[in-house]
């Protein structure tokens, strides 16, 4: 494997939405487009793809944004998938260190991850890259803001 770290570009909108699927959120290439919209021109925002020799087979989302509480900033980890074909091949790994190294030049000085419960694999993946789980001591609380 031949693998190259680079910034997403408005070319592999195809490619990310097998990615996506994949990942369990089945998308449009159309809609990839508009997400990209707003991903390519957030300056709080990196989109890394993992190429293999032209092919993208990983991506990581990262955002970024001050924290209050607390001096520095926060990173979040938004979304992380790498092709099945590709999965056990330091791929992962590999795209969370460059997200790590965005966020710490970025000011972060926390990375958070939140993955669905049913991803038991991937939660032993993030324990190995040394995440905690603080799900016992830190809710999480969402609500749709989406006109009904």
């Amino acid at each position: 494997m031949d693998l190259e770290l680079r910034p997403i570009r408005r070319q592999d909108a195809s490619k990310l939405v097998g990615l996506l699927n994949q990942l369990g959120y089945p998308t449009t290439e159309a809609s990839v487009n508009e997400r990209l919209d707003h991903w390519l021109d957030d300056r709080s925002s990196w989109l890394i793809g993992a190429d293999d020799d032209g092919d993208l087979v990983g991506v990581a989302a990262l955002h970024v944004m001050p924290m209050l509480e607390v001096s520095g900033k926060l990173g979040r980890l938004l979304a992380l998938v790498v092709d099945e074909r590709c999965r056990g091949r330091g791929v992962g790994q590999a795209l969370v260190a460059a997200v790590e190294g965005q966020a710490r030049a970025a000011g972060c000085v926390k990375l958070e991850i939140t993955s669905s419960r049913h991803r038991s694999r991937t939660h032993e993946f993030y324990k190995l890259l040394g995440y905690e789980d603080i799900c016992v001591s830190s809710a999480r609380f969402i609500k749709g803001l989406a006109d009904d």
